[in-house]
């Protein structure tokens, strides 16, 4: 899969699986942070997207200083999940 069928793949899949309905995948940028100011996002979504990548991309993330650094923004997942994915 191509960089930017994968971000857009994921975009989607982080609104559906975080049930932001207020939010439409193609409004979220690459680079847009995605807690604080950016997406807005929590820590219990943080854990959420950790399950995310498991069940789609087969990458277990267990310690999270690594998880913090991977869930910056769309650019730093997608580039941890062509690296490391296992599905």
């Amino acid at each position: 899969m191509e960089t930017a069928e994968l971000k857009k793949q994921l975009k989607k899949q982080i609104v559906e699986f975080l049930n932001l309905t207020s939010v439409n995948p193609d409004d979220i940028k690459d680079d847009e942070p995605l807690f604080g100011e950016g997406l807005g996002l929590d820590s219990i979504d943080s854990i959420e997207l950790i399950v995310l990548l498991f069940r789609e991309y087969g990458i277990n993330i267990q310690d999270p200083k690594e998880g913090r650094k991977v869930l910056v923004d769309i650019n730093t997942m997608v580039d941890y999940i062509e690296k490391n994915r296992t599905k």
